[in-house]
């Protein structure tokens, strides 16, 4: 049901039976994935309900701010928007790409006033670690504190308030003066009002969302009870490679990878500290790189690899973080104690060729498919980077019959903003739609409308138009 159905003639009760919005649940997202620049609310898709495999357990999500399909569709929109930043040419997408398991190709991300002094991190799986920090450095207390950190950044986004860039207090005036963000916000949290809150709010619910779990680890997990037995699906160098990763050194062999790189989550340790990797990206040294991303996905579907690995890029293949673990080249004094040798001295693994081979076989087992494609964590904007038109879900509707043969059509909206009602015989995303009436939002953020109970049934739907920017 895209809209409220109003039958010919029916009874209080019969009316309320036909407007149940609760059908929304049930549709598909396929209509919005044809549509680029139509943001389909009656269509959400399914970011709170997706399936996580009863072996992953560990989830940063804080209490206060649960994925909501509503949410994350809000935040989708501004992870692509170009607009957060101060001269509209970088968004949140620009650095963390979906077709690199959201990380970056460069070895530093442009952003609006030069480059990024670390490697963009790849935002896969976020949610499913223990490590509520992040950034490379742990500065961000959480991923909603995270999110707006590069906006406020002077090189990224330039919203910084300093070197001349305007505040993170300009760009909630200049969104507010973007009608659709007025248009989303006002369904996505009662009103039209725009804070940084809210916008963390919607890009932690968004980013959280983004998860692969259809790997051909997951398929082999699946079908054992514990990670250190063979997988069925799994060649002997990958079960190899998986008995080096778990096991720790010593006389079993290991590689001891699992210590700080924790499965199933592959998600680090928050005790950890840094690899002994302490570049800085165009010199210098930098000991306070203590987080890094899952381990998943750091390779594509097609082999190669989702951008440079450790923080400053400096690895071009897994086999040159295989050699790096293998003999750690220098001491500091922020080294993981891990990485150093019971007895005095740094970690040296001898592992022979086929060894280190079979950890690449394992590692590359890691690569989901599904989420460098799905449409839910795509760009919802068109080509010329434009939101078209926005339906406004019936679930966001409110109906209330008069007694005398009408009834009254209600919808949070922005206030002063002109939406369309309109109508069909037909409940699909397809129509036909027919305009009824241009209808104003009063200054309370109300749309109201009287249509009439007779005739044949009847659907009714919202929708907006986004001037041409």
């Amino acid at each position: 049901m895209n809209a409220f159905h109003i039958p010919a003639s029916c009874p209080h009760g019969g009316l309320r039976r036909w407007l149940r919005p609760a059908m929304i649940a049930c549709l598909s997202w396929t209509a919005a994935r044809a549509q680029p620049g139509v943001l389909d609310l009656t269509t959400l898709a399914n970011y709170a309900g997706q399936a996580i495999p009863a072996y992953i357990t560990k989830d940063n999500t804080p209490g206060n701010n649960a994925i909501t399909n509503a949410g994350a569709t809000l935040g989708r929109v501004l992870f692509y928007d170009k607009r957060l930043s101060r001269n509209d040419s970088v968004s949140c997408s620009s650095c963390h790409r979906q077709s690199l398991a959201f990380g970056d190709s460069a070895t530093a991300s442009v952003g609006v006033a030069g480059t990024t002094g670390r490697h963009s991190m790849r935002l896969i799986n976020a949610r499913f670690a223990t490590e509520s920090r992040f950034f490379w450095d742990e500065r961000a207390t959480s991923l909603e504190n995270q999110s707006t950190q590069p906006i406020r950044d002077h090189v990224e986004m330039g919203f910084s308030g300093a070197d001349g860039d305007p505040a993170f207090a300009d760009l909630v005036t200049k969104l507010s003066g973007i009608e659709e963000y007025r248009v989303l916000f006002a369904l996505m949290f009662g009103d039209a009002t725009i804070t940084e809150a809210r916008v963390q709010s919607a890009l932690g619910q968004f980013v959280r969302s983004i998860q692969s779990f259809d790997s051909r680890y997951d398929a082999g997990r699946a079908q054992v009870t514990a990670d250190n037995i063979a997988f069925p699906n799994f060649t002997a160098s990958e079960n190899n490679g998986k008995a080096l990763f778990l096991n720790p050194p010593g006389p079993g062999g290991g590689a001891g990878c699992a210590g700080c790189h924790r499965a199933p989550e592959f998600d680090i340790d928050p005790n950890s500290r840094n690899n002994g990797v302490i570049t800085k990206i165009g010199g210098g040294t930098d000991l306070t790189n203590t987080r890094s991303p899952t381990l998943r996905d750091m390779a594509g579907p097609g082999g190669g690899l989702n951008g440079g690995l450790m923080h400053d890029g400096s690895c071009t293949t897994i086999e040159q973080v295989i050699a790096h673990y293998a003999a750690i080249p220098a001491d500091n004094t922020n080294l993981d104690n891990r990485l150093r040798r019971p007895g005095g001295g740094l970690q040296t693994l001898n592992l022979s060729t086929q060894q280190r081979s079979d950890l690449v076989a394992f590692l590359r087992t890691l690569t989901g498919s599904a989420v460098y494609t799905d449409p839910k964590w795509s760009s919802p904007f068109s080509a010329s980077d434009q939101l078209d038109l926005i339906i406004i879900s019936s679930s966001a509707i409110s109906l209330t019959p008069n007694g005398d043969g009408t009834a009254t059509l209600r919808c949070t909206a922005a206030p002063g903003l002109s939406y369309q009602l309109e109508s069909s015989p037909n409940p699909s995303s397809s129509g036909p739609w027919t305009g009824v009436t241009t209808v104003t939002a009063d200054v309370a953020g109300q749309l109201v409308h009287t249509v009439s109970l007779s005739g044949p049934p009847t659907f009714y739907r919202f929708t907006y138009t986004p001037p041409a920017s």
